[in-house]
């Protein structure tokens, strides 16, 4: 999860742009559970008792680094039981990168896709 203390900045004669690192990182954590394959984000016990109790619970599982236009992030997932784990890896890095560039306009330098575990298929 993001820690919340870094913002995106953009200026420029009319002013300024901030968007806070959590909305990057809930941006993020939508795009990667979006995939097919993923059950979902993973948390160890201890943060999840705490991302229930606080505000973080839209980018669980995401860790962010910004330095200046250019993000780092890190995802942590559960997939599903009969996909391919590279290939939803590889499906939650695409995903994530453009989501992330898109909505914010900054440059994806890398997404780290750890899988966590597996589990068995979402009832849709």
């Amino acid at each position: 999860m993001a820690e919340g203390k870094g913002y995106i900045k953009n200026s420029d004669d009319k002013g300024s742009v901030n968007i806070s690192e959590d909305v990057v990182a809930v941006i993020a954590a939508a795009a990667a559970v979006e995939v097919e394959g993923v059950h979902g984000p993973f948390v160890s016990h201890g943060k999840e008792i705490t991302n229930m109790l606080g505000r973080r619970a839209l980018s669980r599982g995401v860790k962010l680094h910004i330095e200046g236009d250019v993000v780092t992030v890190d995802v942590h997932l559960i997939a599903e039981m009969g996909y391919s784990v590279n290939d939803v890896g590889m499906h939650v890095q695409k995903a994530v990168i453009t989501a992330i560039e898109d909505a914010v306009g900054v440059t994806v330098s890398a997404v780290n896709v750890h899988i966590c575990g597996i589990a068995s298929k979402k009832n849709k």
